[in-house]
């Protein structure tokens, strides 16, 4: 078991509730699918899991490797091998992508990077993500169009290879051309890693090539059901209509 979320009840500093008992587990290797009407907690439970100050746990535990880390800060979740692609990457000025990712990747090995051999990497992934390579230079999101700064956020996740990622809409807004491109840059993270990944999404465009283990309906921020790959099918064709009560 590599997640293990035991009810767990957060929300807001200003103290409106938005996770309710919410159970979940997630094993090494496996892929799970969030998916939930507007509004039900899906990017708060992301939030949460990743120690977003503006969210405050009100009861349960968050076990990640067997550690107990409902009281850990952000950055110590991140070293321990957490992850998370935004729906929304913010512009950062001052600092390019590529000093940005071999500065994360520095902090989570604790090891000086090999700068000839970090360049190679980071130009192969970005040749698979079909991105241009004058980006590593820019800073980090400034001027990128949404496509790219999705593609930015894959493009940490296969450099930094996490044990768990969380992804929030990373397809959301993007054409048909970049889901491709993202959904190649998840296939190749799983393929080089045995890593584990919670993709919250509305649409399934993002799961082609991808073979999902679990699909859970949140709704008012309680997990309403958990059923396989298929599930997710029956969502597309039907909506939350029969979740919600």
């Amino acid at each position: 078991m590599l997640l293990d979320i035991q009810h767990l009840n957060a929300g807001l500093e200003d103290g409106k509730q938005i996770l309710n008992d919410l159970n979940l587990t997630i094993n090494a290797g496996e892929t799970h699918v969030l998916m939930g009407p507007n509004g039900a907690g899906k990017s708060s439970l992301g939030n949460t899991l990743l120690g977003n100050p503006v969210y405050k746990i009100t009861g349960g535990k968050i076990f990640f490797k067997d550690t107990d880390i409902t009281e850990e800060s952000t950055d110590k979740r991140a070293k321990m091998g957490m992850f998370m692609s935004f729906q929304a990457p913010l512009e950062v000025p001052g600092i390019s992508l590529e000093t940005f990712i071999r500065s994360a990747l520095q902090q989570k090995t604790g090891e000086r990077v090999k700068l000839f051999q970090f360049q190679k990497e980071l130009k192969a992934c970005m040749e698979l993500l079909n991105m241009n390579p004058d980006y590593a230079k820019r800073d980090l999101n400034v001027g990128f169009s949404g496509g790219e700064r999705k593609k930015s956020e894959i493009l940490q996740l296969l450099m930094l290879k996490p044990d768990f990622a969380i992804l929030d809409e990373t397809d959301s807004g993007l054409d048909v051309d970049a889901v491709r491109f993202v959904a190649k840059g998840l296939e190749e993270y799983r393929r080089l890693t045995n890593g584990s990944l919670l993709i919250i999404t509305h649409t399934t465009k993002i799961l082609d090539g991808l073979n999902v283990d679990k699909t859970h309906i949140l709704v008012k921020g309680h997990i309403a059901k958990t059923g396989d790959g298929q599930l997710f099918k029956e969502i597309n064709e039907k909506g939350f209509e029969g979740y919600i009560k």
